[in-house]
């Protein structure tokens, strides 16, 4: 059984799971129903909610250097190998995770100590859409060696009304050693481009 983080929570992953390498980031939400009903309810013109789940790559200074230490729906694998999306869910239906991220500590180029793990609804303003309608948002690291849930987070309450992308989790390196830390920042965003530039 893992721990279930509150936000601003950190822990360590080398003393959760001596020997980590390699771990799988879920990420989950759900849409609340959406309101109407009638004979035509069924066949409501509001489009699905398009979540996407990204890792921005950050050096020593909490800086992206390039738009290769991104991975996201448009560029599902970094360059060292170390980091790979493996696909964009459309709609967050079905249970458990709707994106997972495979992550190999032991690949991480040298450069790269922190990996900030966001979300961020697709076409947000045009589809006038924020996470005020998203529920059981959540994020949790599983071991893949046995695959063990190490850590979740939960993100629940009306904070994330308005918002439009979310800062999750973050593992980051201190003193040679791995760490979660459990963020839940809500930010206000057009689309993945503009959560990047805070760390431009």
């Amino acid at each position: 059984m893992g721990i279930n983080l509150q936000k601003g929570q950190r822990i360590s992953l080398s003393k959760e799971a001596p020997g980590l390498t390699k771990l799988i980031c879920g990420l989950g939400w759900d849409v609340a129903k959406r309101s109407g009903g009638g004979l035509f309810g069924a066949f409501s013109s509001v489009p699905d909610y398009d979540l996407d789940a990204s890792v921005i790559c950050l050096d020593r200074n909490d800086k992206v250097n390039d738009m290769t230490n991104i991975v996201y729906f448009g560029n599902l694998s970094h360059r060292s190998g170390a980091i790979t999306h493996l696909g964009d869910n459309l709609t967050g239906a079905g249970e458990g995770d709707d994106e997972q991220i495979l992550v190999d500590l032991s690949r991480i180029p040298s450069q790269i100590v922190k990996l900030v793990f966001t979300v961020n609804i697709y076409d947000c303003i045009a589809r006038k859409q924020d996470f005020g309608q998203v529920q059981n948002a959540f994020v949790r690291l599983v071991n893949t060696s046995n695959n063990q849930e190490l850590a979740k987070y939960n993100l629940s309450g009306s904070e994330y009304k308005g918002m439009t992308g979310m800062l999750m989790a973050e593992i980051y390196k201190h003193n040679d050693e791995w760490k979660m830390a459990a963020i839940g920042n809500g930010v206000k965003v057009n689309g993945l481009q503009e959560l990047v530039k805070t760390y431009a």
